[in-house]
């Protein structure tokens, strides 16, 4: 067993988009939309080709509620900690915010931890 997909709400889907085809390498197909129901998504892949990522939007969802229950952070595994390192430089040089790290953690990750344009936490583990 393996897990397909995971759901993100965003407010504003395109910049979503491009931000994770921008840092993260992800391609996606066709936007779905269903007027009936004012939703939209995008299904992101990624180079491992494993877990794909599905942003999506609904006209009636207007409020996000932070450290809430729920959906807490991403994790992406990369090569090794010079990687981390590196992408943390690329982060900063381009304004993403760096939230904390690199470093090792209580439970052994070397991880660095930036945020999206929407303000959720993505986990850099090398």
């Amino acid at each position: 067993m393996k897990i397909e997909h995971v759901g993100l709400w965003v407010g504003n889907l395109e910049t979503m988009r491009d931000f994770y085809v921008t840092n993260f390498k992800a391609t996606f197909g066709a936007r779905y939309d269903n007027v009936t129901k004012g939703f939209s998504s995008y299904f992101l892949s990624f180079p491992d080709g494993q877990t794909r990522l599905e942003i999506m939007t609904r006209t009636d969802i207007t409020d996000c509620y932070p450290d809430g229950f729920g959906y807490a952070h991403l994790a992406f595994s990369v090569e090794n900690h010079a990687t981390v390192d590196q992408m943390v430089i690329d982060f900063k040089k381009s304004g993403i915010e760096v939230v904390s790290g690199p470093r090792t953690t209580g439970d052994g990750y070397y991880e660095a931890v930036i945020l999206d344009p929407e303000g959720n936490q993505i986990e850099l583990v090398g």
